[in-house]
C-alpha cells in the first residue's frame, strides 16, 4: 500500500511529523538545520536545506504540507517592552516595505512553495501553517487556533480550542518565559536554540486530527 507523503517546512523536532507518522504518511522534513538536543531529534527523513531555495514543484506529489515558520521575531514584538516596541514601529515606518518583506519572508515562502506545488500537480495540495498569535499584526489573521497554537492556510473544521496546561511545547509559554530564558541564554547557544526548538513543537492531538482530515482514502 503507497503510504500518502506529507512535507514538513521549517520542521524543528517535528511537532507536525509525530501526528503524520501516526496517521500513516511518510513524511519529509526541511529545516536550515538538524536539531538534535539529546533524546530530541527529528523523527523522520530530514532534508537541510534553507526553505528559501526550495521550489513547490518538487511537492507536486504530497499530499499535504505542513510549516511552522520560526515564530521568536513575531514574539519578541508583542513584549511590552520599550525595545520591543521600538522593533516594531521601525517595521511599521520603513515605507519600502523591505523590512516586512524580511519579518515575513518565511511565511511568504511557504505559500509560494504551495502555490508552486499545486501547478506542478495540477490539482489543489492543502497546507497548514502554525505559528503564534504574535504573528497577527504581520500576516493577517489566523483562520483558527488550538489553545495558542494559530493556523493559517487550508484549515479545516476542527476541535474545540479547549483549555490545556502550558508546558514546553506550547508558545504560551514562550510569552511567560520569554524573559527569563532569555536572561539565562545567549541569543546564539545551543540552550537557546534547543529551548526555541521544543517550545515550538505542536501538540500531538493537533497534529494528528490535520493529518487524519487530509490522509487520502484508499
Amino acid at each position: 500500500m503507497v503510504r500518502p507523503l506529507a512535507i514538513d517546512l521549517c520542521c524543528g523536532l517535528g511537532g507536525w511529523t509525530d501526528g503524520l507518522l501516526a496517521q500513516g504518511y511518510d513524511v519529509v522534513g526541511f529545516d536550515i538545520e538538524n536539531h538534535v538536543y539529546g533524546k530530541h531529534r527529528y523523527p523522520a527523513m530530514l532534508v537541510v536545506q534553507d526553505v528559501l531555495t526550495l521550489h513547490g514543484s518538487q511537492f507536486k506529489n504530497a499530499a499535504l504540507i505542513v510549516a511552522s515558520p520560526p515564530c521568536q521575531e513575531y514574539s519578541y514584538m508583542a513584549m511590552p517592552w520599550k525595545r520591543a516596541k521600538a522593533k516594531a514601529a521601525a517595521i511599521r515606518a520603513d515605507a519600502s516595505g523591505a523590512e516586512l518583506e524580511r519579518l515575513n519572508r518565511l511565511f511568504n515562502a511557504c505559500f509560494r512553495i504551495q502555490r508552486e506545488a499545486c501547478e506542478a500537480a495540477g490539482h489543489h495540495i492543502p497546507m497548514i501553517i502554525e505559528n503564534v498569535r504574535g504573528a497577527i499584526p504581520w500576516v493577517g489573521r489566523s483562520r483558527w487556533n488550538f489553545g495558542s497554537y494559530h493556523l493559517w492556510g487550508d484549515v479545516p473544521a476542527l476541535m474545540a480550542s479547549g483549555h490545556h496546561r502550558k508546558q514546553e511545547g506550547d508558545p504560551s509559554w514562550f510569552y511567560d518565559n520569554y524573559e527569563n530564558s532569555a536572561r539565562r541564554f545567549s541569543s546564539h547557544s545551543k540552550e537557546r536554540r534547543q529551548w526555541s526548538a521544543l517550545i515550538a513543537k505542536i501538540p500531538l492531538p493537533l497534529s494528528r486530527h490535520i493529518a487524519a482530515i487530509y490522509r487520502p482514502a484508499v
